[in-house]
């Protein structure tokens, strides 16, 4: 495993203390994607929720998903939202309370041992974190375990070639030319773990790519994640004239692939 890989779990308490960092990844995805539906959006139409469901959202960060998408779910929803971070939970309570859902509680909970009883959700949301967790298949079996019987696990995650392009840049910082996110628990790894545990499991990549026009943007995201937020000015040089490179054999774009998925299995009855 990669120093930049091992990172996704040990550098947590800094990386996600609350949603800044976060964000400047966030804003490359949210103003440079290029796709039909937009990926909340996508996501929330392929989960099998009804009205007045129990739903936790297992490291929930700061609550952008249900923002954006409570108009498009089932009414009556009664949300828990729970993450490692009590600073993350704070931002989450504070933005889905002003929501239109049944119930809002907020929870700061490692994912490997949540604080709820057997079979109490209906529905288990685990979107972009699986990566974080030192032992992804004793998180898993935790969700499994806090379903009812015929609830739903929903996990997203990225593919090894996700923006592929962005991160081979990133390779002047000593990083691997992928997406270290999916290195850690990309598509093989959540099929195989989530089959072991519910017995089943399908799959759906959104349709969708990359097309930046602002080369500082790129900077910001490898920045905000390791090794690049800690890079000396040397590196962060190397790092800008790679980037600055890129667009110009672009033509001022840089465009690349996106590989983001939604895997959904259910807890046998």
């Amino acid at each position: 495993m990669s120093s930049t890989t091992s990172g996704m779990t040990s550098g947590n308490d800094r990386q996600y203390g609350d949603s800044r960092k976060l964000a400047a990844r966030a804003r490359l995805n949210r103003e440079y994607t290029i796709a039909e539906v937009g990926w909340f959006s996508w996501v929330a139409a392929r989960l099998p929720l009804k009205a007045g469901s129990r739903v936790l959202d297992a490291g929930c960060g700061p609550g952008w998903f249900w923002e954006s998408a409570a108009a498009a779910l089932p009414e009556r929803l009664d949300l828990t939202l729970s993450d490692l971070s009590p600073g993350m939970v704070e931002e989450a309570l504070a933005r889905c309370r002003r929501l239109p859902f049944a119930g809002v509680a907020g929870h700061q909970a490692d994912a490997s041992a949540l604080p709820f009883a057997d079979d109490t959700f209906d529905a288990v949301i685990a979107m972009h974190m699986l990566y974080h967790v030192p032992e992804p298949a004793r998180a898993i079996a935790e969700m499994h375990r806090v379903l009812k019987p015929g609830g739903v696990l929903a996990v997203t995650t990225n593919g090894i070639g996700n923006t592929r392009a962005i991160y081979a840049l990133a390779t002047t910082l000593g990083s691997q030319p992928f997406d270290p996110a999916a290195a850690r628990f990309g598509y093989d790894e959540a099929e195989r773990l989530m089959r072991a545990a519910f017995g089943n499991v399908a799959m759906e990549q959104h349709p969708a790519r990359l097309r930046v026009t602002e080369a500082e943007d790129v900077f910001l995201a490898l920045t905000s994640f390791p090794p690049g937020d800690t890079a000396d000015e040397a590196q962060l040089a190397d790092l800008r004239n790679a980037i600055a490179a890129a667009f110009r054999e672009g033509n001022g774009v840089l465009e690349t692939a996106k590989e983001s998925g939604l895997f959904l299995s259910i807890k046998a009855v």
